[in-house]
């Protein structure tokens, strides 16, 4: 891949890494510094469903997260864009649409239908 690809993925990555853990920040210290208090138990419960639906938005990102560190550490070793499964190059369009992905998209289709065989 052309160094001026890779700085645009590292750049990219990096900006959206840096996003998401000053999202994970400001989510812990909101959730930590909350004191709020709910006479009224349908209050509480609206509340506490607003909470939940917070983490499990944090926690897809951070998913992403390590997903994105290691697209980053694809860029150092130099083995970014190259699929793990078939070690062909990956085309800079899916690239661009899932700058995270380590397969190229025939060898993801595959993974996909077999796992959509196996019920997993």
């Amino acid at each position: 891949m052309e160094k001026k690809n890779l700085d645009f993925f590292k750049q990219h990555l990096t900006e959206r890494l840096n996003e998401l853990l000053s999202h994970a920040d400001s989510t812990v210290t909101v959730m930590t510094h909350s004191k709020d208090r709910f006479a009224d138990p349908t209050d509480r419960a609206a509340h506490e469903a607003g909470r939940n639906f917070e983490l499990r938005i944090r926690d897809r990102e951070h998913k992403l997260i390590k997903k994105i560190k290691k697209a980053l550490d694809r860029i150092e070793n130099k083995t970014f864009g190259i699929c793990t499964t078939c070690e062909e190059e990956i085309s800079i369009k899916r690239l661009k649409a899932r700058p995270v992905t380590a397969q190229c998209i025939e060898c993801k289709k595959k993974e996909e239908n077999m796992e959509k065989a196996l019920g997993i």
